[in-house]
């Protein structure tokens, strides 16, 4: 099965020294990885580098098979098209309004969108994922959870067929988190190639189909989930917090 993100020989370093160190690591192409670890260990930024967001010290990061460090722009755009990040904090821009932030990703993907079709498909995405407040107010007057609901409709706006969510539960009630894990459930069976991080045993045994392991910065494991779950000692690892 062909890999459409590949690692290879990836290190990266901020202020606090060595964060990923040599890590290869292959992503296949329509299955769902759960990257884990211990806090601190550099799962996130693993999945920062895959999805081009951070520029390694060294190594190159392919999508599908091309260096996207020398990507041209028509194949950029193509990789943030066919991309969508969901952050841990939402990273929603607190000088827009939701409406705006949520617009902006149509307006760049597809610009041959009327006003009125861009907020029909605003309006579809936010109630599928649950939020049906008022969409002209600024992040400042959400919840956390209530932010988190507006980040993934954003990465679910262009119909993505590949998916970083980084903690996306996180700050959701119980209903809520059902909700999401529902639609990467759906977005799971229409192949589409999902890079997760969470620390949510429940989600990475419904889910995953590899668990990728990242500790002090270096990969541990890379293996399909049955096998790794079948470990015992593995397994306990991730109940007692490996997987914080």
């Amino acid at each position: 099965m062909a890999e459409i993100i590949e690692l290879k020989n990836v290190s990266f370093s901020a202020q606090e020294g060595i964060i990923i160190d040599d890590v290869s690591i292959e992503f296949k192409t329509s299955k769902t990885t759960a990257i884990v670890g211990p806090s601190g260990g550099g799962k996130s930024t693993v999945l920062k580098l895959s999805a081009g967001l951070l520029v390694p010290d060294q190594g190159e990061i392919l999508y599908k098979g091309k260096n996207i460090a020398f990507m041209n722009p028509a194949e950029n755009l193509e990789f943030r098209r066919e991309g969508a990040f969901v952050f841990q904090d939402s990273a929603l821009w607190a000088n827009q309004s939701l409406f705006q932030i949520l617009e902006l990703p149509l307006k760049i993907h597809y610009p041959e969108m009327s006003d009125k079709q861009r907020g029909e498909r605003i309006k579809s995405v936010t109630e599928l994922v649950g939020y049906r407040k008022n969409l002209n107010i600024r992040p400042a007057g959400l919840s956390m959870g209530e932010q988190k609901l507006i980040a993934f409709a954003r990465a679910m706006l262009c119909g993505p067929s590949l998916l970083f969510l980084d903690e996306w539960t996180e700050s959701l009630d119980e209903t809520a988190a059902d909700r999401l894990i529902d639609i990467v459930r759906r977005k799971k069976k229409e192949g589409t190639t999902i890079l997760f991080v969470s620390h949510d045993l429940r989600i990475i045994m419904d889910l995953a189909d590899y668990v990728a392991v990242i500790i002090d910065g270096k990969l541990s494991v890379n293996e399909p989930k049955d096998q790794v779950m079948s470990d015992p000692q593995f397994k306990e690892f991730l109940k007692i917090g490996i997987a914080s």
